[in-house]
């Protein structure tokens, strides 16, 4: 069985959970949405119609000073064709209506949404805006001279008066049409009551700008009720963004939960097996030596070959997992922060070399030939030997254990292009296929083609050499390719590789003299320690 295989079904699980979840978001939010038209006398949810309410109180608040300048304008030129006293009543009157609405906008302001309801406040608005309107019609009927000045005036008026009423009120349909409605039908009643009106055969204008009034009345419906359509938009898109945002701070809250959760889990399971590294391993040496001692016969023979089998079983079956618990203990260890490096100066090829030599059993008796390339001169190293030891053994026993019978394995040591040295193991296996290079490089990870060939394993190995070149401040890298091959390399960095320091000249010199090549070499020898110790 392959690791891709449980890494698809918790791939298929999680997006399954997630559809469900959607699912369920979906079925809460209609739930809600038909709860409150079935609670609301209009196909609007209450909380839009509430904002609606809010922005139609806001507005008609806003336009106190351009409704003031307006009513002054026409209240100015009107006088010229109507009476002054007139004119001034109708004006008191407007601003009258005026106030009122800015009275019931600021009142409804100060309210709070519970304390709201919805139903009351909008004929209350419904009502201030028609009385606002009649208030503008009254202008429409009063007497004033026939004239075509008075008519301009009269149709210039109420198409300025329904454009404003229509854009104040377009957030309330109810209140829309109760604002323009007398505005249009006096306008259209005064221009046809005139002694002139003539419909047929020729109408005369007074009839056209009556029919242009109507005419009006109805394009102002329309963009008003496009206005409000555009308002409620507007809302519905804020309210969906308010409900994502609050959603991902939801899921964010409980990914940081359960990420801590599983953080604090993980810690307190590598720090229990970073400190039962003893008692794991007290018992299987234990296994391990008297399982050796009767499968030497030491103490005499055991007289059944079966118990010598059983034996040979007991044993590799306790160094195999001795091999497994040293792995887990490694990455647990490493994990936990309690790995320690104990650095001194190595020679990389001389380690690689000495591993070669150790594998090199394996690899015969699988028929496998191991080729040695190693750069001269190669400057020595600050590093933990056991640990680049470890990562070189483990490189070396994937390559053994993955590649055929009759294959062969590189070992190259050299130079990188940036001053550090490069341990690179390449195979001649059956490769791993792109796709699985991640999951191989995780911890437990194992691909699907080579482990058919392949001995068991726990597939930490990689996990574990990344984890101690890190440490190293090195760099891992895999490349492979199917029917060819699989090479793995790791580098040591510059700044790890040690100065090679001048020999100093030992004759012997005069007393009382100093040789100043002598200083000046024994000082650069200083440097170079010095330089060198405040890079480790």
């Amino acid at each position: 069985m392959t690791t891709a295989g449980p890494a698809s079904e918790s791939a298929v699980r999680t997006a399954t959970n997630s559809e469900r979840a959607e699912r369920r978001r979906q079925v809460t939010r209609a739930v809600k949405d038909l709860r409150e038209q079935l609670d609301s006398d209009i196909d609007v949810k209450p909380a839009f119609d509430w904002e609606l309410m809010v922005e139609h109180a806001r507005l008609r608040l806003a336009a106190t000073v351009w409704i003031s300048g307006l009513v002054a304008f026409v209240a100015l030129v009107g006088h010229l064709w109507t009476d002054e006293i007139l004119i001034g009543a109708w004006a008191f009157m407007v601003v009258a209506a005026h106030l009122a609405g800015l009275y019931f906008a600021r009142d409804f302001l100060k309210l709070e949404r519970k304390d709201v309801s919805l139903r009351v406040w909008r004929a209350r608005f419904a009502a201030i805006d028609g009385f606002f309107g009649l208030a503008w019609a009254i202008l429409f009927v009063l007497p004033s001279a026939p004239t075509i000045g008075t008519d301009v005036f009269h149709f210039s008026a109420m198409l300025i008066v329904v454009a404003v009423c229509a854009m104040l009120a377009s957030n309330l349909q109810a209140a829309l049409f109760a604002a323009t409605f007398p505005i249009t039908v006096a306008t259209a009643l005064g221009f046809l009551t005139r002694p002139d009106v003539v419909f047929l055969p020729q109408p005369s204008h007074h009839v056209v700008l009556a029919t242009m009034a109507l005419t009006t009345q109805a394009f102002f419906i329309i963009l008003g009720s496009r206005l409000y359509r555009a308002s409620l938009n507007t809302i519905e898109a804020r309210a969906e963004k308010d409900a994502l945002i609050a959603e991902l701070e939801q899921a964010n809250s409980i990914s940081d939960e359960s990420r801590r959760k599983a953080e604090e889990a993980n810690f307190a399971k590598s720090r229990f097996l970073a400190t039962m590294s003893h008692e794991l391993r007290t018992p299987l040496n234990a296994i391990l030596g008297f399982s050796e001692v009767m499968q030497n016969e030491l103490m005499g023979p055991l007289g059944n070959d079966i118990y010598k089998g059983y034996v040979a079983d007991i044993h590799d079956s306790g160094r195999h997992l001795l091999e497994l618990i040293n792995e887990i203990l490694d990455i647990s260890r490493i994990e936990a922060g309690r790995y320690t490096l104990n650095e001194e100066s190595v020679t990389l090829p001389y380690i690689v070399e000495d591993c070669a030599h150790m594998m090199g059993l394996r690899a015969r008796n699988k028929g496998l030939n191991i080729i040695e390339q190693y750069e001269e001169h190669l400057p020595k190293i600050w590093a933990d030997e056991r640990a680049v030891r470890q990562v070189t053994l483990n490189l070396l026993s994937n390559a053994v254990k993955f590649t055929p019978t009759g294959g062969t394995i590189t070992v190259k040591v050299g130079w990188t292009a940036g001053g550090g040295q490069y341990v690179s193991v390449k195979d001649t296996g059956p490769g791993i296929p792109e796709e699985e290079i991640p999951i191989v490089l995780s911890r437990f990870g194992q691909g699907s083609i080579a482990i058919k060939s392949a001995e068991q394993g726990t597939g930490l190995g990689l996990s574990i050499v990344q984890a101690l070149v890190q440490m190293h401040g090195g760099t891992f890298n895999l490349t492979s390719k199917l029917r060819e091959g699989t090479e793995v390399r790791f580098t040591v960095p510059q700044s790890r590789v040690l100065e090679v320091m001048p020999r100093i000249d030992e004759r012997p010199r005069r007393r009382g003299r100093v040789d100043i090549s002598a200083a000046g070499a024994t000082g650069s020898v200083l440097g170079s320690v010095r330089r060198q110790m405040n890079r480790t």
